[in-house]
């Protein structure tokens, strides 16, 4: 998705990842639970955060976790008519977008290069992510 506050600004958008609602689909990642003390608090807080453009839908979605337990979990799903949504760019569009953006929290390419090395950490493998880092730091070298 387009992101015109975090990552870009309204007339430079950087990119930010999704979760796009298409049936059959899936994402790892890793899910959080909040303890019933502080439930309102991260809440509120995550509303904050993740719905300030309008272009997320906040959502219950099943989510299994590696015990193979599946437990209800909060999620914000890109709104597929919001202005903010991109559909498919191609990897070379992405590079350029994610090399020259940059908004509120900083450049766009450093939110790139932590969110992959997180994943790496994590043990979660996304080899087309991994091309766009490369392609990003060759575009920020020339």
């Amino acid at each position: 998705m387009y992101s015109i506050t975090y990552r870009g600004t309204p007339d430079n958008p950087g990119l930010v990842l999704a979760l796009n609602p298409q049936k059959s689909s899936f994402c790892d990642g890793v899910a959080f639970q909040v303890s019933p003390e502080t439930a309102k608090e991260t809440l509120a807080y995550l509303r904050e955060r993740e719905l300030v453009t309008s272009a997320y839908v906040e959502n219950i979605q099943p989510v299994t976790l590696e015990s193979g337990t599946t437990v209800d979990a909060i999620c914000y799903v890109i709104d597929q008519n919001h202005r903010q949504y991109t559909g498919n760019i191609c990897l070379e569009d992405q590079a350029d977008i994610i090399a020259r953006s940059s908004g509120n929290t900083g450049p766009n390419w450093e939110y790139l290069f932590n969110t992959a090395d997180h994943l790496c950490q994590i043990g979660i493998a996304d080899p087309e992510l991994d091309q766009l880092v490369e392609m990003v730091k060759s575009l920020r070298l020339s």
